[in-house]
């Protein structure tokens, strides 16, 4: 008999073992003549060294159909144990599929212009994705940074935004600093949430694998191995948004969302956005991706609303 210890990595072992250990049970079950002891993201497992061979090999398997959508089932484990994983086939296969969310939602891209930006990250380094509210360009723009993590393309995800009062002074909001920013960032962490599991999302929070910060962090920084997403780029300044273009560094990707319909900058201040799309329009590698109307995939009546201030702003 030999011991040994196999690390499950990427996976939140609250889902991969189960409900009160509900998953751990039935690998017990289909491994009667092993002794399997799981603690954190850890299995201990006694037993013949050819038996214990084939015991990892599937773990593995389980780990990464785990790993791929946040998910693990009954049905899956003994289908993998079995060798029938043919499901798990079928669902790589899925059209449009940038990856599986939680409890295994299928995020896919939803609209042309969605799958046009999907395209466009695998040929350029720098995108910019201009378009109204609720047309996913942030949302999907998000899930291609998580696959590229999960595939291990890039070690970091850098999410940002210019903190630009719409209202309101953040000098007269309560808290610290970080809790007068978070409001800013909330849309970034509701969209991260959607795709990574709670403790591996905490976890990245704290390695910083996963950053979140205002644009103003961004000076002074090199920005490598990374995807970097800038969200609500309308509201920076020129100087501001050549800044963050210049962080790019060696093996990275970037991407840069905003409505230039809904700028917050004083009146007589132009939006970077607007400008840097402009002046760096022919450049190869940067691609541009328009969002329309058609592509707003929240309430139907977000569309309506859009339509609505269109309308108003043409007759005006």
């Amino acid at each position: 008999m030999i011991e040994r210890i196999v690390i499950l990595d990427g996976v939140d072992p609250v889902i991969f073992f189960g409900t009160n250990n509900s998953n751990m049970q039935v690998i017990k079950s289909l491994y009667p003549k092993l002794r399997l002891v799981a603690r954190g993201n850890v299995i201990k497992v006694i037993g013949d060294e050819v038996e214990l061979a084939g015991f990892e090999e599937k773990i593995r398997e389980l780990e990464n159909y785990c790993r791929e959508l946040n998910l693990l089932t009954e049905e899956a484990i003994i289908n993998i144990v079995k060798g029938k994983n043919d499901t798990f086939a079928a669902l790589q296969k899925q059209d449009n599929l940038i990856i599986y969310g939680m409890n295994g939602r299928p995020i896919q891209a939803r609209t042309e212009n969605q799958q046009k930006l999907v395209e466009a990250f695998d040929e350029n380094d720098l995108l910019f994705a201009i378009g109204p509210a609720g047309s996913g360009k942030t949302y999907t723009a998000i899930a291609l940074a998580v696959r590229a993590l999960k595939n291990k393309e890039v070690r970091k995800i850098i999410l940002s935004r210019p903190a630009v009062e719409a209202g309101e002074k953040l000098g007269f909001l309560p808290g610290d600093m970080k809790e007068k920013i978070d409001p800013y960032l909330q849309p970034l962490y509701d969209a991260l949430e959607d795709m990574i599991p709670i403790a591996k999302l905490k976890e990245y929070l704290e390695n910083k694998v996963i950053q979140i910060a205002p644009l103003a962090f961004m000076r002074g920084r090199t920005l490598s191995d990374a995807v970097i997403i800038l969200d609500e780029a309308q509201n920076t300044s020129i100087p501001q948004i050549k800044m963050f273009l210049t962080r790019l560094g060696m093996n990275a990707k970037m991407i840069v969302t905003g409505d230039v319909t809904q700028i917050d900058l004083p009146s007589s201040q132009v939006s970077g956005l607007i400008h840097a799309m402009r002046v760096l329009k022919h450049i190869p590698g940067i691609a541009q991706i328009e969002f329309n109307k058609n592509d707003i995939v929240r309430h139907k009546l977000v569309q309506r609303i859009v339509e609505a201030y269109e309308k108003e702003k043409t007759d005006k």
